[in-house]
């Protein structure tokens, strides 16, 4: 675009060709208008390991979830269970990077459906010894911090056992209304 390749038929090709590999792929609109784009080859990234902290906040910033999952539960006396999850998504091709966080936390799993994969952390004490002291030391930016800061304030509840009165149990639904795709 910088030498305005982009202002001609060939380098809009090399626009949707690029276009075309990255995550979903084409829309039907540009999959019509464009019927015999090849996708580019992108190069398959082995042996992943992060090392710098930063660009894992960086990485959380954008990509990561804190979650607060109220289930019903009748081994509970209030009937409801709370846990947290720390949730990274990528494509599927990245599945070794996202096997890699493993190692990293000491802990968690990797699920992989359809076209994504998925790192999860939901045992607590290696959210409250590990994850949140990590993303304390090196934070998270944007939106997600304000994410983090409420589901840093339910681990606090839960720790304290307040979850398991109800008013603890009716703050951390008011937190989690609030979180996330609620945000306002």
């Amino acid at each position: 675009m910088n030498r305005k390749e982009h202002l001609t038929i060939e380098g809009l090709r090399k626009i949707v060709a690029i276009r075309s590999s990255l995550n979903l792929g084409l829309s039907p609109e540009l999959k019509a208008s464009f019927p015999d784009i090849v996708p580019i080859q992108r190069p398959l990234v082995q042996d992943q390991i992060i090392t710098d902290p930063d660009w894992l906040a960086g990485f959380t910033s954008g990509e990561g979830n804190f979650l607060i999952k109220i289930s019903d539960s009748k081994s509970h006396k209030l009937g409801k269970a709370i846990q947290l999850r720390f949730k990274l998504t990528q494509h599927s091709k990245d599945e070794q990077l996202m096997k890699s966080l493993i190692e990293y936390f000491g802990d968690g799993n990797v699920y992989i459906s359809n076209k994504a994969v998925d790192f999860i952390i939901q045992r607590f004490e290696v959210l409250t010894d590990k994850v949140i002291p990590f993303f304390e030391k090196y934070p998270i930016v944007g939106i997600k911090a304000l994410d983090f800061a409420d589901w840093c304030k339910v681990a606090k509840l839960m720790k304290n056992k307040d979850h398991l009165t109800t008013e603890g149990l009716n703050q951390i639904c008011l937190i989690k209304s609030g979180m996330n795709k609620n945000r306002e």
